[in-house]
């Protein structure tokens, strides 16, 4: 099952967005057909007349569908892509991006407002409808995002992020009462994992670690998290790990050593061996790269 990773680069928005079937690379039959990601998705069917199988279920797709997609699921096309949907757009983006830094006051990325209508789960809704005087405006809303990320002028980063979090709020609204729907049919395992992974990723965590604190084996645990979610508890520490050197090497002047201690990594020649294969440059690069903050 191939899993798709989010290809950040130094300096540009950590947001991506394509005209549907024309350029989104998130939906490329290249990847075998049938594959997960680690991100979320958004992929608005403007015009649609197909198909489309997501963890397993098959889905309709006609005008107006609005497919929201979390990390881990498992998408497919049963047909040409170009037959599920003729016009319309897809974002992507990593889930750290709508609340930058920590993880604040909520456990994971489920527990954000924002994200709610992403955590629905297996067997749980994946499709809202957009009503017919309403789709203009999400075109709209979409090309804006598109055109600001092309351009990459000054400031596009924060701009990128101010249409991004317009169209969650948009999708947010479509979605009437999940927020209770969710904390009354939540993944209390999982939550219990990402809460461990919070309080505990800055200290040489393991999974033997997590397993421990939920009174699980190591082997139970890690096939749970793999299942659900297409990543296993190791990856998901190093995910946060990079997230928040990521945020140390932005927004703070700490040197590389003292951001390896504070992300978790005593040795600092492993942190950039690290962090040079999630980035494809070394921590030092990425600051580098990041533009001054104005």
């Amino acid at each position: 099952m191939p899993v798709i990773g989010f290809g950040r680069v130094p300096g540009i928005a950590p947001v991506a967005v394509a005209r549907v079937p024309q350029g989104a690379p998130v939906f490329d039959p290249a990847t075998g057909g049938t594959h997960t990601h680690d991100f979320l998705v958004l992929f608005y069917a403007h015009l649609a007349n197909g198909t489309v199988l997501i963890d397993g279920r098959t889905w309709t797709v006609t005008d107006g569908d609005l497919f929201v997609i979390a990390p881990g699921q498992v998408v497919s096309f049963g047909e040409p892509f170009e037959e599920a949907a003729s016009d319309g757009w897809a974002v992507w983006f990593p889930t750290d991006v709508v609340r930058p830094g920590t993880f604040g006051a909520y456990a994971s990325w489920r527990a954000h407002p924002l994200l709610f209508p992403f955590a629905r789960g297996t067997n749980r809704a994946q499709r809202l409808r957009i009503p017919p005087a309403g789709r203009a405006g999400w075109v709209e809303r979409f090309a804006a995002l598109d055109a600001e990320l092309r351009s990459r002028r000054d400031g596009h980063q924060e701009a990128a992020l101010a249409h991004l979090t317009l169209l969650l709020v948009a999708a947010a609204r479509l979605s009437t009462g999940v927020a209770d729907q969710l904390r009354s049919a939540d993944e209390p395992l999982l939550a219990a994992v990402f809460e461990a992974i919070e309080q505990r990723y800055h200290e040489p965590i393991s999974l033997a670690d997590v397993a421990a604190g939920l009174a699980l084996t190591p082997g139970h645990l890690t096939t749970v998290v793999r299942r659900k979610t297409g990543r296993t508890v190791q990856q998901w520490i190093a995910q946060r790990r990079m997230q928040q050197a990521r945020l140390l090497l932005t927004e703070t002047e700490l040197t590389v050593a003292a951001i390896s201690r504070r992300v978790g990594y005593p040795d600092v020649s492993y942190f950039i061996k690290r962090f040079r294969a999630d980035h494809g440059v070394t921590p030092t690069q990425w600051r580098a790269a990041v533009p001054p903050a104005p």
